[in-house]
């Protein structure tokens, strides 16, 4: 049995773990970026970026969804998903600027994850695109992985990288801005990342063009 396979049987036998009782497994403050994995019709599991925003107690955290992201299709047809704790920048970029859909719920790039329930909060319209707000409570949740903190400048210009990158295109942003940003985001990689990095940024390249 695969690495991944175990997680996945791991998951079905914490099935009967008391949802009352379960923790987030990383701590959240601020605005943590994760990947969450929701279930299509297709029966395959899409990878995309959620900000997640913990309250002040870090008891209530939220995300929004912004469009008609597949995210949001399979959180109103599901009620659920994965949230994932990575540090792949290549996996995070994947997931952000293209559709990045496995078999399995839990990437074999996740340090730690926790199967959510999803319940709509609020909605609004900004700009032209419609929004959701969404509340996330943990099921179940593991720590796959424990890694020694660092400070890496290249991984998080590589996240700030995609957020630019995915909103190329949109009317509601400075289209100029946006290029500028990457162009920075890209010199902070080349002088400070690591050689994996580097590799995601040139994925980024290859997902749009600046």
């Amino acid at each position: 049995m695969t690495e991944h396979s175990d997680r996945t049987a791991e998951t079905s036998t914490n099935a009967s773990v008391d949802p009352d009782t379960v923790e987030w497994p990383v701590s959240l403050e601020g605005v943590t970026e994760s990947l969450v994995t929701t279930l299509g019709p297709n029966s395959r599991w899409n990878a995309a970026p959620l900000g997640l925003f913990a309250d002040e107690d870090g008891e209530r955290v939220t995300a929004t969804t912004w469009g008609n992201t597949r995210t949001r299709r399979n959180f109103h047809r599901q009620g659920e998903g994965y949230v994932q704790f990575i540090v792949d920048p290549v996996a995070f970029v994947d997931a952000a600027l293209s559709i990045s859909e496995f078999d399995e719920p839990i990437l074999e790039s996740a340090n730690a994850w926790a199967r959510v329930a999803v319940e709509r909060v609020d909605s609004g319209t900004e700009g032209e695109t419609e929004w959701e707000e969404w509340t996330l409570r943990p099921l179940e949740a593991d720590v796959v992985a424990e890694t020694v903190p660092t400070i890496d400048r290249g991984f998080g210009a590589v996240i700030e990288a995609t957020v630019a990158a995915s909103r190329l295109g949109v009317p509601a942003y400075d289209q100029e801005a946006l290029r500028e940003r990457l162009e920075y985001y890209a010199s902070v990689v080349d002088r400070a990342g690591s050689p994996r990095e580097r590799e995601a940024l040139e994925c980024v390249r290859e997902h749009v063009e600046w």
